[in-house]
């Protein structure tokens, strides 16, 4: 049995989860969605239309808040009782808060920033970026089981997952947590962007980069966004200029996303962005230069200067 601990924001389970789940089931094995918190119906009910063998709503008071010390704590005893040989999370911030100190507290070995699993008869590769994603590296993790791995958000997507013919059961545990467990209390959740629809949910995206050549240049480049109903991002050059907010980079430094529609307009390919950009399900690249590493990746792509290329888009999507 493989584990994935799934995770909430704002009591609504977070997207990266069913990427979990997606990743999760490559390892070939049954899989078991676990939610932590003091009211988990509506997420477990969520996830029971998932193809997931059974939900386990993990409940305490004390969980509400989901602080690190909490979760750990709470999950130590679950995994004991339920054995599995793998345990999954999204690489997220909560995650990287609190799943090292829990596979060191079990002595497991841990995988983070997994892009990509396989698995070859009683061996499973998993893949991960290093040095900024210049370098991936594809690593087997020895030791007793559990294995824990945290899965790169946009790595894995979840559009393949059937839900299963009826829910999945949803159990309901109670936490077992002492007095001293919880020692930790959170303030308001750090948001990766503060524009009023998350980068890393935002179904279609117009990213720029330094092919627009100046920052007046943006104009074209939020008109076609507003005509797709899309949002607006940049690579490092463009953020580093301040020609567009911090919270709307893509890349090794900045949003790792995974829209249905990516349009980069301008934009080299470099492999720090790539990184943040490539789970992108359709990515539409237009640049001038035929040689530009954008192409390799890019499912379609105009060799053409984007200030014909763009207006004519513009153009053609407003008389649709």
């Amino acid at each position: 049995m493989v584990i994935v601990v799934a995770e909430t924001q704002q009591d609504r389970l977070n997207s990266a989860s069913l990427e979990a789940i997606a990743a999760a089931r490559q390892l070939g094995a049954p899989v078991a969605a676990i939610v932590l918190g003091d009211d988990t119906a509506a997420v477990a009910e969520t996830l029971s239309r998932s193809p997931v063998t059974e939900v386990v709503r993990l409940e305490h008071p004390g969980l509400a808040a989901c602080t690190p010390d909490a979760t750990i704590a709470a999950l130590v005893g679950l995994i004991d009782t339920m054995a599995p040989s793998h345990v999954v999370c999204a690489h997220t911030y909560h995650a990287r808060d609190y799943v090292p100190r829990l596979a060191a507290r079990l002595s497991r070995a841990l995988l983070t920033d997994c892009v990509a699993i396989a698995v070859d008869g009683e061996t499973t590769r998993y893949r991960r970026p290093l040095f900024q994603g210049k370098v991936v590296a594809d690593v087997v993790l020895d030791g007793p089981a559990p294995h824990f791995v945290c899965v790169q958000v946009g790595a894995f997507r979840p559009d393949g997952l059937e839900p299963p013919p009826v829910p999945a059961p949803i159990r309901v545990v109670t936490a077992s947590l002492a007095v001293g467990d919880v020692k930790q209390s959170v303030e308001a959740p750090f948001r990766e962007a503060t524009q009023d629809v998350d980068l890393s949910t935002a179904q279609r995206i117009v990213a720029a980069g330094r092919g627009i050549k100046e920052q007046s240049q943006l104009a074209i480049v939020r008109q076609l966004a507003a005509v797709l109903g899309a949002e607006v991002a940049g690579s490092r050059p463009l953020c580093d200029a301040g020609w567009l907010p911090l919270d709307r980079q893509i890349g090794s430094s900045g949003q790792t996303v995974a829209p249905q529609l990516y349009l980069a307009l301008g934009i080299s390919g470099a492999i720090q962005h790539i990184v943040g950009m490539k789970g992108s399900k359709t990515i539409v690249a237009i640049n001038r230069d035929a040689d530009a590493p954008i192409f390799e990746i890019a499912d379609y792509g105009i060799v053409g200067d984007l200030f014909e290329v763009v207006p004519a888009l513009i153009a053609a999507l407003e008389a649709r």
